[in-house]
């Protein structure tokens, strides 16, 4: 019984919980990487309509980017547009892509709405070329720098006439 009691004792100074400050973005990206080893662990998707891994490593890479402004033609790493996070948090999961979201979609592998998977890329049509684009972050929602004057967030997708693309 003593040596349970030692054992109980050792367990809670050596095992401090961890102390997040307001505003920390770590618990949200360690979760949002959790969920997506959770659905691996689950049963991932075939592997025909899996995003490639560093489609996933770019969601948590764009979701560490949460509250970063959007400044025109940035690319981080403190500032953003859209094809700019995109861009960014691809390199960093290592897979290039092209500067803009029309070059970005030329880039990738079209797949319909039912194949999207997170890491997958959402385009935004406008006119004849791709006005935006996010990252799928899985439950119909995007990682993305919207427009000058917001921020990096995930927000739910607000349009029916988005096309995916995968980076494969």
């Amino acid at each position: 019984m003593h040596a349970s009691r030692t054992d109980s004792r050792s367990f809670r100074t050596t095992h401090r919980p961890v102390r997040r400050t307001a505003g920390s973005r770590a618990p949200r990206a360690l979760l949002l990487l959790l969920l997506l080893t959770a659905g691996t662990i689950a049963g991932p998707a075939a592997p025909a309509d899996a995003a490639p891994s560093y489609g996933a490593k770019a969601v948590v890479v764009a979701a560490s980017k949460e509250g970063a402004p959007y400044a025109h033609g940035a690319t981080g790493p403190a500032r953003f547009d859209c094809s700019g996070l995109t861009l960014y948090s691809f390199r960093k999961a290592g897979r290039p892509l092209p500067r803009t979201a029309e070059q970005q979609y030329e880039d990738t592998d079209h797949i319909p709405r039912s194949k999207r998977a997170p890491g997958d890329l959402v385009f935004f049509p406008d006119g004849s070329t791709m006005g935006h684009v996010g990252i799928y972050a899985g439950d119909d929602k995007i990682w993305h720098a919207p427009r000058p004057g917001t921020r990096v967030r995930l927000e739910r997708i607000w349009s029916g006439d988005v096309r995916y693309g995968r980076a494969s």
